[in-house]
């Protein structure tokens, strides 16, 4: 143990520059991830501000067993995991086949054009994203138009429960699928070209090239991102879903994030609202554990 803390000692002082550079990112996650993990014990409590966090009474597993029988349980499983799944089966392709239809463009020019342009969605703020949304859908909305060109009657498409995740799923794909093949254009440059000169001699196409050496050279890329997309396969984020959904479409679009808010900030049901929380990723990281073992059994590629 003492040649271990020596050893470290060491190296510290032979690399402080390099300690000092990470020492921020230490700083932000023990100061705003971890830290904070402490007060997920209100979970387990009655919490009230006028008692404290550390007055207010044990209550165990209370909560939970309130959220599992909650009437809206099975409808808020039911609508963040398919929200979820039908992003992961339309979205996580999406960004792959983009970036596989963008390496083989050669023209340098239209290659960064077509790159930009896809880009430029992931930066647009959310509220102007649904703010778009919600203009487009409307009975008098571009949607509606093309609706009408094509022989259809107008009608609201934010006020049907049964489009509502075709139309989040949509708009989130069209944002993220830019910004998404990043990282697969980052892969797709790796690949070493004599692998593809090799593949040329031996009379295979581009179409082959693509089956034999492309996509089984960043296939421990895209098992990687899947692996992750998985772990957050329950985590879909609020902020859209309020600005999206209203009273007539709560049967589809309310999910876990948005009824945590509002018990939680609206209702101020801090304790109910965190076992929400902690039931959710709980949920994520049993199905990253699951995915990461599947892939490491089935593949040569895993997180750890």
């Amino acid at each position: 143990m003492t040649r271990i803390s020596t050893a470290i000692r060491k190296d510290m002082q032979r690399n402080w520059s390099l300690y000092l550079l990470v020492l921020p990112v230490i700083l932000f996650y023990a100061l705003f991830c971890y830290k904070p993990m402490y007060g997920a014990l209100i979970a387990f409590k009655d919490f009230s501000p006028g008692r404290g966090f550390a007055r207010s009474p044990w209550v165990g597993v209370e909560n939970f067993v309130r959220f599992f029988n909650s009437p809206y349980f099975f409808r808020l499983l039911r609508n963040t995991f398919l929200i979820s799944f039908y992003n992961l089966l339309f979205g996580f392709p999406a960004p792959i086949i983009l970036a596989l239809l963008l390496n083989e463009v050669r023209h340098i020019t239209y290659k960064r054009l077509a790159q930009t342009i896809t880009y430029l969605p992931h930066f647009i703020s959310i509220i102007v994203i649904a703010g778009m949304i919600t203009d487009f859908s409307m009975s008098t909305g571009l949607f509606n138009d093309i609706i009408e060109f094509f022989g259809g009657k107008r009608f609201p498409l934010l006020q049907t429960p049964s489009l509502y995740r075709t139309i989040y799923v949509a708009s989130d794909v069209w944002q993220g699928v830019g910004w998404g093949t990043i990282i697969y254009l980052s892969a797709l440059s790796g690949i070493d070209p004599q692998l593809y000169e090799a593949a040329m001699i031996d009379g295979a196409g581009r179409f082959k090239q693509l089956i034999h050496v492309t996509l089984p050279s960043i296939t421990p890329t895209i098992v990687i991102l899947l692996i992750l997309r998985i772990g957050h396969l329950l985590g879909v984020g609020y902020e859209k879903t309020i600005l999206l959904y209203n009273p007539a479409t709560y049967e589809t679009a309310d999910i876990i994030s948005t009824y945590v808010y509002r018990v939680g900030l609206l209702e101020q049901n801090w304790s109910y609202s965190t076992a929400i929380g902690i039931f959710n990723s709980a949920v994520n990281f049993s199905l990253l554990l699951l995915a990461n073992k599947m892939s490491r059994k089935l593949s040569e590629t895993s997180l750890w």
